[in-house]
């Protein structure tokens, strides 16, 4: 069938809007049709190059859609359900996935490297029969993708789709941060670098385990309002102050128990470390450019005893988790109805992408495709 797609091609070159055709779903694969794809941090990290991945890939991982049809051997999902797919498929055999860690599977991640599905092949070409890869499993600036059963979470209707969008990254990942990676305690206090997607769904779990101070920092004044409505009790503009003394007088001299750095920048993960209380976690959540590596003061980490801690997808089991959060939106104790502010068409993705290198962005834009 054909379809409409975003498709990287070269990094740091506008994404192209192409006619691409879509073969049917093959065994225990379904075809779902996309209602809404949010614009995460990662899809401008690779169209500018800072996060590599094999391409041309057709590209987009926060989707939310409709099962049109289902493979051979499917028998989780049926048509007309509502879904959302997942960029981390757990094979289940791992090691990693035997420890209950399929958010780290190793089975997978080549498949998610390359671009494939789980048999090793492509469901997309272009016009001119050439290969077009999958991003993540999931491609979801297509208007249709094609993604293993495994990889797409069944969820309950009556949750909008332009929210529901948002389980298949930012809100599991900002929610596990703190959940599980963190494993943040009523009254600890936390500090949140970047108020971005992500960072507003940590500064929303952490006020969900009541910690205090909830301290975000941005380089944005234009933020501070979702951020505080989002559960933040004090907000530094980090353009204007430097926010490690800041964090350290907000927290009696100690620093924060718990701090989070969802930007991906080094130089914000050096404030990080020494934002940190002695005894302390540093939860790494934002991807750095591949290049670029963070000057950190290793010396006093054993005299301090701070952890730092990476965290992929929050840590969460997709199955498990993804259902549990969506009933917590529906009771709306996730706020994701504040959470898109703007709608846009897959032809205006280019401009997207500008408007959050610039930083003009809040909450989070999703396309809309119908």
């Amino acid at each position: 069938m054909k379809i409409k797609s975003a498709v990287l091609r070269e990094p740091k070159k506008p994404l192209s809007i192409e006619e691409l055709e879509l073969d049917p779903p093959k065994e225990r694969e379904v075809l779902v049709k996309n209602a809404f794809t949010g614009f995460c941090h990662s899809d401008l990290s690779m169209m500018n190059g800072s996060i590599t991945m094999d391409l041309p890939h057709a590209i987009g991982h926060e989707a939310a859609g409709v099962v049109e049809a289902v493979g051979p051997g499917v028998t989780k999902l049926k048509k007309g359900d509502h879904v959302v797919p997942t960029w981390m498929i757990p094979c289940g055999k791992c090691p990693a996935c035997l420890r209950g860690r399929g958010n780290i599977c190793s089975g997978t991640i080549g498949y998610f490297v390359s671009g494939m599905l789980l048999d090793g092949t492509s469901r997309l070409r272009d016009k001119n029969g050439n290969m077009v890869r999958h991003n993540s499993f999931v491609s979801g600036f297509s208007s249709h993708s094609v993604v293993p059963e495994d990889g797409a979470i069944p969820i309950s209707k009556k949750l909008p789709l332009d929210q529901a969008c948002f389980m298949g990254c930012c809100v599991p990942t900002g929610w596990g941060a703190v959940n599980n990676t963190a494993d943040v305690q009523a009254g600890q206090s936390v500090a949140v670098y970047g108020a971005g997607g992500v960072g507003l769904n940590v500064i929303r779990g952490a006020a969900l385990r009541l910690a205090n101070p909830i301290v975000v920092v941005d380089l944005e004044s234009s933020k501070e309002g979702i951020a505080r409505e989002f559960g933040a009790t004090h907000f530094i503009n980090s353009s204007k102050e430097d926010p490690v003394p800041k964090i350290q007088e907000l927290t009696g001299g100690g620093g924060a128990e718990a701090v989070f750095e969802v930007t991906g920048d080094p130089g914000a993960m050096v404030q990080c470390l020494w934002s940190t209380a002695v005894g302390g976690k540093i939860i790494s959540v934002g991807v750095a450019p591949m290049d670029q590596t963070a000057n950190l003061p290793t010396a006093f980490l054993p005299f301090h005893e701070k952890s730092i801690l990476g965290c992929l997808y929050g840590s969460i089991s997709t199955h498990l988790d993804i259902p549990k959060l969506v009933d917590l939106a529906l009771e709306g104790h996730l706020m994701t109805e504040k959470l898109p502010t703007n709608k846009f068409r897959v032809e205006e993705i280019n401009d997207v992408g500008q408007a959050l290198e610039r930083r003009e962005i809040q909450g989070r834009w999703v396309c809309q495709w119908d």
